[in-house]
């Protein structure tokens, strides 16, 4: 973990002392089934830091230099992106879409509302990552509509094959914090 080369803010938090503060209110232990259907014994539950509005701004602040700046429209995954996106959105004054899991069945029957991203350079911003198996759906299907992705960003990754997995499919995932550097900055 390495502070932002790149700080479009002032503010920029301590990124150890930030990764204490995720980890003491998101991850828990016990017997989870992950969305890629493995188990794990440990879950970064992300609704707790994104229900928390202090460290949901901070770890949206570590996150905007991450954002490459090439960058035209953040795509926010459903459920957990959203909030993320938006305030990531409103910090680098970039324009956001939410990308639903499939595209809804009544009204403009869209997978991704908001932006639009037909011909543009866009970022998939999502929150954990462990397979990067609905970050990958979700590229394919953004493409699909004329989206160019290279980029996906995270607030956590899992480290459990994620990053490898989603660059068999071109897409590079750039991420807040891993799982080693939450546990390196828990043990300092």
């Amino acid at each position: 973990m390495s502070q932002p080369a790149d700080s479009r803010l002032s503010n920029v938090p301590d990124l150890d002392a930030l990764a204490r503060r995720v980890q003491s209110v998101a991850q828990i232990a016990g017997d989870f089934t992950l969305r890629s259907g493995r188990q794990a014994t440990d879950y970064f539950d992300k609704y707790r830091f994104e229900a928390d509005p202090s460290i949901l701004d901070a770890v949206v602040r570590g996150m905007v230099a991450l954002v490459p700046s090439d960058t035209e429209v953040l795509a926010g995954l459903e459920m957990g992106g959203i909030p993320l996106v938006t305030l990531l959105s409103h910090y680098t004054e970039l324009p956001a879409a939410f990308v639903r899991k499939e595209a809804k069945t009544y009204g403009t029957c869209r997978l991704a509302e908001g932006a639009e991203i037909e011909g543009r350079r866009v970022l998939i911003v999502e929150d954990v990552v462990t397979s990067g198996g609905q970050i990958a759906i979700s590229s394919r299907q953004l493409r699909e509509l004329g989206a160019h992705i290279e980029f996906a960003l995270c607030a956590i990754d899992r480290e459990e094959g994620g990053t490898e997995a989603l660059a068999a499919t071109g897409v590079s995932l750039l991420s807040l914090f891993s799982r080693g550097d939450i546990a390196r900055a828990i043990a300092s």
